[in-house]
C-alpha cells in the first residue's frame, strides 16, 4: 500500500483555520446566549424601588415607577387628613374590606390607608379600566366634582372619583379602591416600594 505524503504546512493552516473559526463562533455565540438573561431594565421592573421623601412638602405629591406602574407618594396636610373623616359615608368601601388582600396590605387597613397618617402611597391606576386618575387635591367646587369635594383624584375617562386615601366614592364605575403597594420605611425619609417585610 502506498501512502500519500502529508503536507505539514497545509495541515498546520487547516488546524489554525479551524481553531480560529471555533473561537470566532464562540465570540459570536456570547451575545446570543447572553440575550437569554434578563436585561437590567427587566430586572429593575420587578425590583423594589427606594425613594427619598425628605424634600416632599405637605400637600405635595411625587410619582415613581414600580413594576411599570405609577406609584403616588402624597404628603397629606392636617387639613387633608381631617377631610378624610368627612368622606366615610360617601365612600363605597371606606374600610377597604372588599378585596383587602389584593388592594390593601394589613398595615394600610385604616382610614388613611397608610403606615404613617400623613404619607399616602398608592398605585395611580383606576380600578375600572386601568386609566390614570388626575390630581384634584384642592378642596371645594370644581368641574366634574361635587361642591363638598374634600380633595382627591378624578379619573376623567368615566368619572370615577377617589379621596386622598385612594378610596372610591359610591356609585362610580371603579369597583374598588386604588391599590396600596407593598412598602415600608427604611428611615424617616426613605421609603422602599415593593417590599414590606418589616412593615
Amino acid at each position: 500500500m502506498s501512502s500519500t505524503p502529508v503536507d505539514t504546512g497545509k495541515r498546520t493552516w487547516l488546524i489554525a483555520s479551524g481553531c480560529a473559526g471555533a473561537v470566532g463562533a464562540g465570540f459570536a455565540a456570547v451575545p446570543f446566549v447572553s440575550s437569554f438573561s434578563p436585561s437590567e431594565k427587566a430586572k429593575a421592573a420587578g425590583a423594589a424601588v427606594e425613594v427619598d421623601i425628605s424634600a416632599l412638602k405637605p400637600g405635595e405629591k411625587i410619582t415613581v415607577e414600580w413594576r411599570g406602574k405609577p406609584v403616588w407618594i402624597l404628603k397629606r396636610t392636617p387639613e387633608m387628613l381631617e377631610g378624610l373623616k368627612k368622606n366615610d359615608p360617601l365612600l363605597a368601601d371606606p374600610n377597604s374590606l372588599r378585596k383587602p388582600s389584593e388592594f390593601t396590605p394589613p398595615y394600610a387597613r385604616n382610614e388613611g390607608r397608610s403606615i404613617k397618617p400623613e404619607i399616602f402611597v398608592g398605585v395611580g391606576i383606576c380600578t375600572h379600566l386601568g386609566c390614570s386618575p388626575g390630581d384634584r387635591l384642592q378642596p371645594g367646587p370644581q368641574p366634574s366634582l361635587p361642591d363638598n369635594w374634600e380633595g382627591g383624584f378624578l379619573c376623567a375617562c368615566h368619572g370615577s372619583t377617589f379621596d386622598l386615601a385612594g378610596r372610591v366614592f359610591k356609585n362610580k364605575p371603579a369597583p374598588d379602591n386604588l391599590e396600596v403597594p407593598p412598602h415600608m420605611y427604611l428611615s424617616e425619609t426613605k421609603l422602599l416600594i415593593g417590599e414590606d417585610k418589616k412593615a
